[in-house]
């Protein structure tokens, strides 16, 4: 294979998403829409530019396992729990029902009971790559149709493993079925173990030991070999890369490490994500699903509102309330990568024609181009229902309508960066007089110490965005920054002023040059350590030539204004 080909398909690839974010940007559309549209103009139904499919996809794959990464990063145990068995037994029973609505679909259209059952198996998944892109794209990931439509479409990943034990069954392979369904799910429950087992004891001691070498570049590397490690070894016991990714990000999302992962691995994420979402948009061909419009808009159509109704039933069962019932079965429509996974599967086994391969992809498709206004439309429909007098008769009240995510409260608090011997008076002083703080610190020693003295503390790099929106520096009162090095400083300041434009901030600076440019990007007061201590030691020599105190604090006040000739 040719280097600067290959370079070229891959820079077609991004340009390709570039062309397409901005379009959706301009059109006020979520941005992986436009990377959707993107992948199809250049894939087969466009211009057909890109012939290294294989190498693509395999790279973007990492996309999807950042992203699964990073849900667990953000998914805690608590949480969990709360929506642990709608996701569960919901997941369980929105698959069999969808299947089985997709089966009757296909039999009315005519097709082969093999074909029909394939159907099914394809409209029950849900892409959660796309909803998890479009619920963060609306700040909804922590909402309980948020929480609920990433279980339940977990779940749905997990169902993969036994879906492709039967598929062969189809296409008239002697399989036997109770022998591989049990050793796929003996596989499962391996994986689980040893994962956990790692989980508990090791991983802790590799973490910590990875944060004790203080390199942002070692720790960003520990993270996604862990996060990589754990997806392929799903893969090996016949679970999917996501599902293992999920995992890891669970169990590293535990330890006080997550904050400081999660902002390492999303500009990553997002960078490959583009490129998942590309080739997803590569994988549709249109040209010839199109040849058969109304075959096509019968599917799109019935798929929709069986999915819709089967999928917003399962949390209102339940005891979840109308508006999170409603909301979940529109985001739980869209299928995604695992359809796509099922359609290949489907096609090399004969089970399908090219013709109905064809459509069913470009139902998948079509399912994820219409995510955003699916989204949008649940909202409609509620507020519909909700001003309308019978409409609502419909309205139930239930779990999930005021869901709140615990969490500490913060508000007029102190945000303190780096708490070596600069730092510590401070926080003692601020303990003493009930005055709110958050450290941020990249010494995990420290942190344990403040965590065991009951100090609220983040693990994590303070000129990191996401590092500062976790310490909730938007609701702050005052940023105190006693880094040494001036560029984080500087980048710390510029990302918390972004933030928070009126926040009061004090930041120590060595050079004169340099706190000048602190000055101009808003920093409230410096203080400089050596001139200080410069100035404690004119104190104590003056007082010993018995100068008293007030014209020594005259002398001092001189010299820190400049006014001394």
């Amino acid at each position: 294979m040719d280097d600067a080909f290959l370079g070229l398909q891959f820079s077609l690839v991004l340009i390709a998403a570039l062309f397409g974010g901005f379009l959706a940007r301009r059109l006020k559309l979520p941005i992986f829409l436009g990377y959707l549209i993107g992948g199809i103009i250049i894939g087969p139904s466009g211009f057909s530019l890109v012939e290294e499919t294989a190498t693509i996809n395999g790279v973007a794959t990492v996309g999807l396992i950042l992203m699964l990464f990073t849900i667990g990063l953000e998914f805690s145990l608590p949480e969990l729990r709360r929506t642990g068995k709608v996701a569960l037994l919901g997941g369980i029973a929105q698959v069999v029902l969808t299947a089985a609505a997709g089966f009757c679909l296909g039999q009315l259209l005519g097709w082969s009971t093999a074909e029909s059952i394939f159907l099914g198996f394809i409209i029950a998944q849900t892409s959660t790559a796309v909803t998890f892109k479009a619920l963060s794209e609306r700040g909804e990931l922590d909402s309980a149709h948020g929480r609920i439509i990433l279980g339940i479409s977990l779940v749905q990943d997990i169902s993969t493993v036994p879906l492709l034990v039967v598929l062969p069954m189809l296409a008239g392979v002697e399989v036997n079925l109770a022998q591989s369904l049990a050793l796929a799910l003996g596989k499962a429950i391996l994986f689980v173990i040893l994962v956990l087992t790692v989980g508990a004891w090791v991983l802790p001691r590799l973490l910590s030991r990875a944060a004790a070498v203080h390199s942002r570049e070692l720790f960003l590397l520990f993270i996604i070999v862990m996060a990589m490690l754990t997806a392929f070894g799903a893969l090996l016991f016949g679970l999917s890369a996501a599902i293992g990714a999920f995992v890891a990000g669970i169990l590293i999302g535990q330890s006080i490490f997550a904050r400081q992962a999660l902002a390492h691995v999303v500009p990553l994420r997002d960078i490959f994500g583009a490129l998942f979402f590309v080739s997803l948009g590569m994988l549709a061909n249109l040209t010839e699903a199109f040849q058969h419009p109304g075959l096509l808009l019968a599917v799109v159509f019935f798929s929709l509102v069986f999915k819709f109704i089967i999928c917003s039933a399962i949390p209102w069962i339940f005891g979840f309330g109308s508006r999170t019932a409603i909301l979940a079965g529109m985001g739980l429509i869209p299928m995604g990568e695992f359809s796509f996974i099922l359609a290949s599967t489907g096609l090399s086994l004969s089970i399908v024609s090219s013709g109905l391969f064809s459509i069913t992809l470009t139902l998948v498709a079509i399912t994820m181009i219409l995510t955003p206004f699916l989204m949008n439309t649940g909202t409609w429909l509620y507020r519909r229902l909700k001003d309308n007098p019978i409409g609502q008769r419909l309205i139930v009240k239930g779990k999930g309508e005021n869901w709140v995510i615990p969490q500490p409260s913060y508000s007029g608090h102190a945000v303190i960066c780096g708490h070596g011997r600069t730092a510590s008076p401070l926080t003692k002083i601020m303990t003493r007089r009930n005055l709110s703080y958050v450290v941020i610190e990249l010494d995990p020693v420290i942190i344990n110490n403040l965590r065991r003295q009951g100090v609220q503390c983040i693990y994590g790099d303070a000129s990191n965005p996401e590092i500062l929106s976790a310490a909730h520096v938007g609701k702050a009162k005052l940023l105190v920054c006693t880094y040494p090095n001036f560029l984080d400083v500087e980048l710390t300041v510029t990302n918390a002023r972004r933030i928070n434009p009126k926040l009061d901030i004090v930041a120590r600076v060595e050079r004169d040059t340099d706190a000048e440019i602190l000055k101009d990007i808003g920093v409230n007061e410096l203080v400089k350590p050596q001139f200080e201590a410069s100035l404690e030691i004119t104190r104590h020599a003056l007082h010993r030539y018995g100068v008293n105190a007030t014209e020594i604090q005259y002398l001092l006040n001189s010299l820190r204004q400049g006014t001394m000739s």
